[in-house]
């Protein structure tokens, strides 16, 4: 393997800004906010912060519709606020690395504005634009968000391509005057001092030459866009060409979000040589528990099968293993929250199965990405009723499903988003039990939990082995034990459904890591454990040997 990296020892803490920390009372997390909370990040041990959109924005996709690149929307604070938040990030040892969206452009952005005048004006070519096919939409493909991804313009008379909301216009990555314009951008933030980036949707950025009609979906009118689009034609050229231009030269962590791509494509955009990306994001762990029926997607309330996680992660460990770089994560903006979700939320075991999840996450060899509210087990919101909700995914699927196709009961609608809707994570940060969870003084722009009274950094910080203090020591390990960052993985008992392990092992030590993934004893013998190995880390005080007992995490060294 090449020389060790900063960022392959790293571990980032992301922080989504709208619900992190308010500081003027207007409900919404903001800029100066996350800056009076970088202590206690900084107590945690994370090394760099992922702050999601702060930029320009209406606000129609919660800031992944950027109106103006070089501009901060005025609900996070001024730009003043951000060069504060820099500052006092770099005082601490903290890296900032930016969440950018260059797959698309809010349609309120100047380039759009002007792209959508005319044929033949310098922005004309900044967007995809196609011609009416017999009266109608160029093809059949459907968005992310719902309905058609093909928007008519009448200025143009053409109609332009938008793989998520209709204010979401997709770039034209084919013109090199916007790719140089995106570069020129990508500069801006780097010359301020940014440490990085995490790129969205980066995959999508090129798009196929043909775009024929689609396959849709039983009873669907439309063709799912995502692998039609995903891991294009161009994409490593693109790629590396932003290198060049933008991250050459400069000791900057990158990650690029990349739906639908495989271990294939990852070695490529993630590879330790070729120029492009430090890591992706791959996302087929959290599709392991998406609906039977492929026309509900990812709507389905069903807990993930154990044998299935453990290939996928396996397939990742195994495949970019001396070639590329992981990513690990169970949580995001854009997830439920994972002890909900793959653990059990209830208040025997909130605390123990989350810290077993993290367990097995941050061994694994990959930078690992914690999610605010991670550290602190909070949970998923289970809002009862859609007024709670405020995402558009879950909104639009809702109104698509139960009543417009009169697919789903509305009353199994709202247990499926009350599982996996993204607004389960963007629920605000639970910081004590004052009034709204500590976060704002005015009214919440999204509900808070309701359990923030016995789930909050105030009480957490105060407790004993918390977990929060058990997130401290994983960081600290992967700091301290080159085996972590460099190690092979080697999957024991694959078929085993309730029980997870796995080995990481260098020239000098191997780590034994065993999960529980139940809520009952289990009784496990691994031969491959010597007499003379010690307990590195567990989430019971005590080690009972072959008996493992509910929720149980313990990793031996020897």
């Amino acid at each position: 393997m090449t020389t060790t990296q900063w960022w392959q020892k790293a571990v980032v803490y992301q922080v989504y800004p709208r619900s992190f920390q308010d500081s003027n009372g207007d409900g919404i997390g903001d800029l100066p906010g996350v800056t009076s909370r970088l202590d206690y990040i900084k107590k945690l041990g994370a090394d760099v912060i992922w702050l999601n959109p702060v930029y320009r924005s209406p606000g129609v996709d919660n800031g992944y519709d950027i109106s103006d690149y070089y501009d901060i929307n005025p609900e996070f604070g001024t730009m003043a606020d951000f060069d504060k938040l820099l500052a006092a990030a770099h005082e601490r040892g903290l890296k900032i690395m930016m969440d950018i969206v260059v797959n698309h452009s809010s349609t309120e952005n100047k380039w759009f504005k002007e792209s959508a005048k005319s044929k033949d004006n310098p922005y004309s070519d900044y967007y995809i634009w196609r011609d009416p096919v017999d009266g109608h939409a160029p093809n059949n493909w459907g968005g992310f968000f719902g309905g058609s991804v093909w928007e008519y313009v009448e200025s143009r008379q053409q109609y332009y391509l938008h793989s998520f909301a209709v204010e979401q216009a997709d770039l034209n990555w084919e013109n090199p005057k916007l790719r140089q314009a995106v570069y020129d951008m990508m500069n801006f933030w780097v010359n301020k001092g940014v440490d990085g980036f995490r790129l969205d949707v980066i995959n999508l950025i090129s798009k196929p030459a043909s775009f024929a009609d689609g396959q849709p979906n039983p009873g669907e009118p439309y063709a799912d866009i995502g692998p039609l689009i995903a891991n294009g034609p161009r994409l490593s050229e693109f790629l590396q060409e932003m290198h060049a231009k933008v991250l050459a030269g400069h000791d900057l962590i990158t990650v690029g979000e990349s739906p639908a791509a495989t271990v294939t494509d990852a070695k490529q955009s993630a590879g330790l040589n070729t120029n492009e990306l430090n890591m992706v994001f791959e996302f087929e762990h959290m599709g392991l528990d998406g609906n039977p029926a492929p026309e509900l997607g990812k709507w389905n309330d069903q807990p993930v099968k154990l044998t299935a996680l453990k290939q996928s992660l396996t397939k990742w460990q195994t495949g970019l293993h001396g070639t590329a770089w992981n990513s690990l994560y169970w949580n995001n903006h854009d997830q439920p929250r994972i002890v909900s979700r793959f653990g059990d939320d209830g208040p025997v075991y909130r605390e123990r199965s989350a810290k077993m999840l993290a367990t097995l996450l941050h061994f694994l060899q990959g930078t690992p990405y914690i999610y605010e509210g991670e550290e602190l087990a909070m949970t998923n919101a289970h809002f009862t009723q859609l007024s709670d909700y405020q995402d558009l995914e879950s909104l639009n699927a809702y109104h698509h499903f139960v009543d417009d196709e009169q697919r789903v009961p509305a009353a199994t609608m709202l247990a499926y988003l009350s599982h996996i809707s993204r607004d389960n994570a963007r629920t605000p940060m639970q910081w004590d039990a004052s009034l709204n969870a500590g976060f704002s003084t005015g009214m919440p722009w999204l509900k808070v939990n309701e359990n923030y009274a016995e789930i909050n950094a105030k009480q957490t910080l105060a407790q004993a082995d918390s977990i929060f203090s058990y997130y401290q020591r994983l960081i600290e390990l992967r700091h301290t034990l080159p085996v972590i960052t460099d190690g092979n993985y080697q999957l024991l008992a694959a078929d085993d459904a309730a029980v997870y392990a796995y080995l990481r092992q260098d020239a000098d030590q191997t780590l034994l890591v065993i999960c529980n993934f139940t809520a009952t004893a289990q009784t496990r013998h691994f031969d491959q454990l010597p007499t003379t190995a010690k307990v590195l880390i567990s989430n019971y005080t005590d080690d009972a040997g072959d008996q493992l007992r509910p929720y149980e995490a313990k990793v031996y060294q020897f």
